[in-house]
C-alpha cells in the first residue's frame, strides 16, 4: 500500500488530515484553470490513491471564490490547434484517463462549488460522487462554445445518467450554464449551502463517510460504477459476492459485537 498523506504536487493544493485529502486547483486569479500538467498530476495522484492506505475521503474544493474554468485558453486551447491528430488524441485520452481515475480510485469523492465549474471544471464534479455548492454556483458543459462537441471526457454517459437524457442534451448541445437551484432540483447538486460554511460542511461530510467502513465504501464506489453496464441479474449477483467479501472484514465483526453491546461501532477499514 501507499502513503499520501504527505504528497507534494507541483500544479494543484494537496490537504490531508485523518483521512480526508482536499484538492484545490492553484490559479484564483484566473479562476482556477486547468492546464497539461494540472492534468496530469491529477490523473497520475487518482490512480495512485487506489492503493493508498492513509486517505479515506478526497474532497475537491474551490479556491477564491470559484471552482475551475476548465482547460485553460492560452495554455490548452491554443496549443491544440497547431498539433496533429495522433497529438490531439493522447490528449484526449489523457483527459478521459482523469475521469477513469476518479472513478476507480475506491475512494469517495466529494465536490464542493463555489462560482464556475466550466468545461473540464465541470466534468471534475460530474466525476465526483457527491456534489455540494453555493446557490451562487455556474456549471457548464460549455465544448459547443469553442466548436466541439459535447461529448468530452464520458459527459455523454454520465450527465444524462445523473438529470436525464433530454437535460443533459440541452446543455451539451447549447453549452448554457445549469444554475445551482436547477443543479439541486435536477439531482445534479445533493444539496445547496451558503459560501461561507461550504467548506466546512463538506468536511463535516468527508469525515463522516471517513469514519466509516472505508474498505465497505470502496466496494459501494466499485459497483455504483460497474453497475451501470449490467444487467438486473448481472447487478444483484455482483452484490452478492461484493457483500459476501464485506462479510469477511473485521468492520463487520465488529459492527456485530459492537450492536450486541448497544454501543457505537469504531470502524478500522479492515
Amino acid at each position: 500500500m501507499t502513503a499520501m498523506a504527505g504528497l507534494k504536487p507541483r500544479h494543484f493544493l494537496w490537504e490531508a488530515e485523518n483521512g480526508v485529502a482536499r484538492v484545490r486547483l492553484n490559479r484564483p486569479e484566473r479562476k482556477n484553470p486547468l492546464t497539461f500538467e494540472s492534468y496530469a498530476e491529477l490523473r497520475d495522484t487518482f490512480r495512485q490513491l487506489a492503493y493508498a492506505d492513509d486517505i479515506d475521503v478526497v474532497v475537491f474544493l474551490p479556491n477564491g471564490d470559484n471552482f475551475s474554468s476548465g482547460g485553460d485558453v492560452h495554455d490548452i486551447i491554443g496549443p491544440l490547434v497547431a498539433m496533429d491528430m495522433k497529438q490531439l488524441l493522447a490528449f484526449t485520452r489523457m483527459t478521459g484517463d482523469l475521469v477513469k481515475a476518479m472513478l476507480n480510485c475506491s475512494k469517495p469523492i466529494i465536490a464542493a462549488v463555489d462560482g464556475v465549474a466550466v468545461g473540464a471544471g465541470a466534468i471534475i464534479t460530474m466525476a465526483s460522487d457527491i456534489r455540494l455548492a453555493t446557490p451562487q454556483a455556474k456549471t457548464a458543459f460549455l465544448f459547443t462554445k469553442v466548436g466541439l462537441a459535447g461529448c468530452d471526457m464520458g459527459a455523454c454517459a454520465m450527465l444524462p445518467r445523473i438529470i436525464g437524457q433530454g437535460r443533459a442534451a440541452e446543455l451539451l448541445y447549447s453549452g448554457r450554464s445549469m444554475s445551482a437551484e436547477e443543479g439541486e432540483r435536477w439531482g445534479y447538486y445533493n444539496r445547496l449551502i451558503e459560501a461561507e460554511t461550504l467548506e466546512a460542511e463538506a468536511l463535516t461530510l468527508a469525515k463522516s463517510i471517513a469514519s466509516g467502513p472505508t474498505f465497505a465504501h470502496g466496494i459501494t464506489k466499485t459497483q455504483l460504477n460497474q453497475e451501470w453496464s449490467m444487467g438486473l441479474d448481472q447487478a444483484i449477483e455482483a452484490e452478492a459476492q461484493a457483500q459476501a467479501i464485506c462479510m469477511q472484514t473485521k468492520d463487520f465483526e465488529r459492527a456485530y459485537h459492537a450492536f450486541v453491546a448497544k454501543q457505537k461501532p469504531v470502524f478500522e477499514g479492515n
